[in-house]
């Protein structure tokens, strides 16, 4: 060997008396930073469905966090290793680096959390200034050092490092929120392309020269020195012009930067190959190194395809977030993995026993392991379930968990056997059927994960299922031995051609084309179905033979009630037209949930008093921070208590109904990304935000995201809502809420109140709401804030002489709202962007009602001089008394 590294198979002095060395102790205290970062980030992992940009932290507190501090760590001991100065990666100004990088990391995340742009500039500016030490070190132990064979390893660290305060530039740029047209996008992509292939990617290749060989237990190839000096001038070549053509160019141009990376990272692996062929890897460390170089290679292929393939910014940055989780998880995360299971034994040091011990410790099952990290990555990348998608990425979060308690089991154990003076027991080799065993078992885990998502997924429907072959006397058909194929095709919520004539006897095959913008299917009484058909995609629906006609119909929740209706006629001797009965001519509606078939409607009593220690959702308005707006908002599907003892599955965002509220001033700059987590198509439309719906308001299918980025313009209450046809039953089963927008100049008030209300059209309990009576606007209920009546039993609240502003939207989708405080008057009146009523006119007026139509809104002001309980309501008093209805309480 030529490299520095002790090697588990490697001859040595005896074993010293027990203890720790100060330069092993070293690593491991840095080392429990790397693994203080991943515990947080499988933290966040655990409870990102409740946490607010999710998404980013969960990539920042990996890769700025576990990732960067693993590369400054390591690329220092590799380079003091290669160049022969093995003490040269400690003490206090290496400490000081560690210290201002993580306090840098910490206050980058911070500030984006807080939306304090500020500490985020300071953040980042003491990352740039912690890995810039970095490089400057890195170049003076160049000097230091004598000429060796691996002397190339470090100008692949110092290049990295040089990259990285321009990867945060531009981060800091982006943070900052106003950008406009797609120079988001671009930034995002230059950001992305220099952290992860410039920082990561050169000196995980660097690395690799020396440490892949010796996971191995091989010699290095010869010619890998040769190869990585030709190399990176490539990588840095292609890195270059990928970022320069993405912030100036269009899409295309930048294709050639990638490919010319990619091919650099050939020419440096041809070695790497070699090795490997030489020596078969048989450990986890080799295997994860190699699996996550696959989806590297993957990744980079996708990307060129990608930017090749269209010319729009905007269309890259949507494609371009699927390769988040091949990066980060496939490539980066298993390396890191890799690296640190092979480097923790040697660093824990004890002896060759000592190291092959703690090596088996980390190494643990790891052929199943391994096999569900890179099976459950592929299928959450692959268009499957929200349910099986979910259940996967479970999946490698307990791959993760599990390797954290083998790390800490294995280095506790190693400290122990030191202090005894014992390494533990000789590890046994494992064995070829063992792996093939190990891999199995990881793909049975996955198989079950993936059978148990799908019976989850389940999507059933009272249909009446009778034999397509009867005629109307009950006998079967004669089969004539034809098949009468049909193409139907989707457009517009309609089939087309809506029936078709099929001979008696015949059997039918459906060819299904979906040409619209939604998740479609097509089933028929009979029970004959297909899957739901995405956008552009097709399916087939065998009829067997037929003998009557049939009745069909799109499943999708609302869709049938839309006119998505299909029929079959039989043409010829014995055609007979199929009976018409309750089960076939009723109104049907999914069943998402477990329904109990009794009706909610039957279960609503507005007189009806919650349980005790009810608790009203919180109709208090907080005030609007900072200028830009960055939210996650997750489609769910929530089962919830909607009145007392009246229980319903909706549609929500995030889980509420209405949805979060979101505030701002007028300038402000909102960035929303849906993720769409249920279990049929849907979409978001914000009213206050003008710009072409094409792109940002479109359906995305289960498992998909989309982000909306607007500047709020102009003030008022705005509503956002799901536009997913239909629009009328999508928001009528949960899915709005509201955006206030502060005028210029607005005042400050003792208490401010936001009140959204809308409709209810009761189906089953735990059902979903009743398209039927959604089309004929016959609401069961109407709430304030989505809880029937819930203000009489947990009053808002204000003292007398308060100033007490309150915010109405009505969400409908059908019905207006007539806003009314009993024994209130309303001396401020602002509706739909404009005062309708200030104090301090000469007509000394006021105001009794905010009368608002559907998707409008607005405020008003008053002071109640006295203590009691005043009643709010709508004035339509037949929807006040189904539940529009609430208690200020003055004290």
């Amino acid at each position: 060997m030529t490299t520095q590294l002790s090697s588990p198979t490697a001859s040595g002095p005896a074993p010293k008396p027990p203890g720790r060395s100060p330069r092993a102790l070293w690593h491991l205290g840095v080392n429990a930073i790397v693994v203080a970062w991943l515990a947080l980030f499988a933290v966040v992992g655990s409870a990102h469905h409740f946490l607010p940009h999710a998404f980013w932290l969960l990539v920042h507190t990996l890769l700025l966090g576990a990732v960067t501090n693993a590369v400054v760590i390591w690329s220092g001991h590799f380079a003091a290793s290669v160049l022969r100065l093995p003490e040269a990666n400690r003490g206090a100004p290496a400490a000081l680096r560690l210290v201002c990088l993580n306090a840098g990391a910490v206050a980058v995340i911070g500030g984006m959390y807080t939306d304090r742009w500020p500490v985020v500039l300071a953040g980042a500016g003491l990352v740039a200034a912690a890995v810039t030490a970095h490089a400057v070190w890195l170049v003076r132990l160049l000097k230091r050092a004598l000429p060796g064979r691996f002397t190339m390893t470090v100008r692949y660290y110092t290049a990295a490092a040089a990259l990285l305060p321009a990867g945060a530039a531009l981060g800091v740029v982006m943070a900052r929120g106003t950008l406009g047209g797609d120079l988001p996008e671009r930034l995002l992509l230059a950001h992305e392309m220099i952290n992860l292939l410039g920082w990561v990617g050169l000196t995980v290749a660097g690395t690799l020269i020396t440490l892949w060989p010796t996971m191995l237990r091989t010699r290095v190839a010869d010619g890998a020195e040769r190869a990585g000096r030709r190399a990176l001038p490539v990588l840095l070549a292609g890195l270059g012009a990928a970022v320069a053509a993405t912030l100036l160019g269009p899409p295309p141009l930048a294709a050639p930067g990638v490919v010319t990376y990619a091919a650099g990272l050939v020419v440096a692996g041809v070695p790497w190959a070699r090795e490997a062929r030489a020596k078969t890897p048989r450990s986890f460390a080799a295997w994860s190194v190699a699996a996550g170089s696959l989806w590297l290679a993957g990744s980079l292929l996708l990307l060129a395809g990608i930017l090749l393939t269209t010319t729009s910014w905007i269309t890259v940055g949507e494609r371009t977030s699927l390769l988040t989780a091949p990066l980060a998880a496939g490539w980066i995360a298993q390396v890191l993995l890799g690296a640190l299971s092979f480097l923790v034994p040697v660093v824990l040091g004890g002896g060759p026993t000592a190291v092959r011990a703690a090596t088996a410790g980390l190494e643990r099952a790891w052929p199943a392991r391994l096999t569900v990290t890179n099976a459950a990555l592929l299928l959450c990348v692959l268009p499957v379930p929200s349910v099986v998608r979910v259940i996967c990425s479970v999946l490698l979060l307990v791959t993760l968990l599990h390797f954290l308690v083998l790390l800490l089991l294995t280095v506790v154990r190693g400290l122990r056997g030191r202090r005894g003076g014992t390494a533990g027991p000789e590890p046994a080799e494992a064995r070829p059927h063992r792996v093939l065993g190990g891999v199995a078992l990881g793909l049975a885990v996955v198989m079950l994960a993936v059978a148990g998502g799908g019976a989850a997924d389940v999507r059933s429907l009272p249909i009446l299922e009778r034999s397509a072959a009867t005629n109307a006397d009950g006998g079967e058909v004669t089969p004539t031995g034809r098949t009468t194929t049909v193409e139907v095709t989707v457009r517009n919520m309609r089939f087309s051609p809506a029936s078709v004539d099929v001979p008696a006897g015949d059997r039918l095959v459906v060819e299904l084309d979906n040409t619209g913008t939604d998740t479609h299917d097509l089933v028929l009484e009979t029970g004959a179905r297909t899957d739901r058909v995405a956008p552009g995609e097709r399916a087939t629906l065998d009829a067997g033979v037929v003998g009557r006609d049939l009745e069909g119909w799109c499943s999708v929740v609302g869709h049938r009630q839309m006119g998505m209706v299909f029929g079959v006629r039989v043409t010829g001797a014995g055609a007979a037209a199929a009976p018409q009965d309750d089960s076939t001519a009723h109104d049907h509606h999914t069943a998402e949930s477990e329904n109990t078939g009794d009706s909610a409607a039957d279960a609503f009593d507005p007189m009806a008093a919650p349980a005790g220690g009810f608790t009203a959702r919180d109709a208090q308005l907080l005030p609007a921070e900072g200028r830009v707006h960055k939210r996650t908002l997750t489609v769910k599907e929530a089962g919830a208590e909607v009145a007392p003892g009246v229980r319903q599955t909706l549609w929500t965002f995030d889980g509420t109904a209405p949805g979060p509220v979101l505030r701002g001033r007028v300038g402000d700059t909102f960035e929303i990304t849906l993720v769409n987590d249920g279990t049929i198509g849907h979409s978001v439309d914000f009213h206050a935000g003008s710009l072409a719906p094409d792109e940002p308001m479109r359906t995305i299918p289960p498992g998909e995201s989309l982000t909306y980025r607007f500047t709020a313009t102009r003030s008022g209450v705005w509503m956002y809502h799901c536009s997913t046809m239909p629009m009328s039953l999508h928001i009528a089963n949960g899915m709005f809420g509201a955006v206030v927008v502060d005028p210029p100049g607005l005042p400050g008030v003792d208490r401010e109140y936001l009140l959204v209300q809308s409709e209810f059209y009761l189906g089953e309990q735990n059902g979903t709401a009743d398209p039927a009576k959604v089309n004929a606007k016959e609401p069961d209920m109407v709430a304030f804030n989505g809880y029937a009546n819930q203000y009489d039993h947990d009053p808002l609240t204000a003292r007398t002489g308060e100033r007490v502003r309150i915010w109405v939207l009505t969400a409908g989708p059908n019905l207006p709202g007539a806003f009314h405080v009993v024994g209130g008057q309303f001396d401020t009146v602002f509706r739909e962007g404009a005062y309708d009523l200030r104090p301090g006119g000469t007509e000394h007026g006021g105001a009794q009602i905010l009368d608002l139509a559907p998707a409008s809104g607005g405020f008003v002001e008053l002071t109640l001089p006295e203590a009691g309980d005043y009643p709010f309501v709508t004035h339509i008093m037949s929807d006040a008394e189904r539940g529009a209805h609430g208690i200020l309480r003055v004290r």
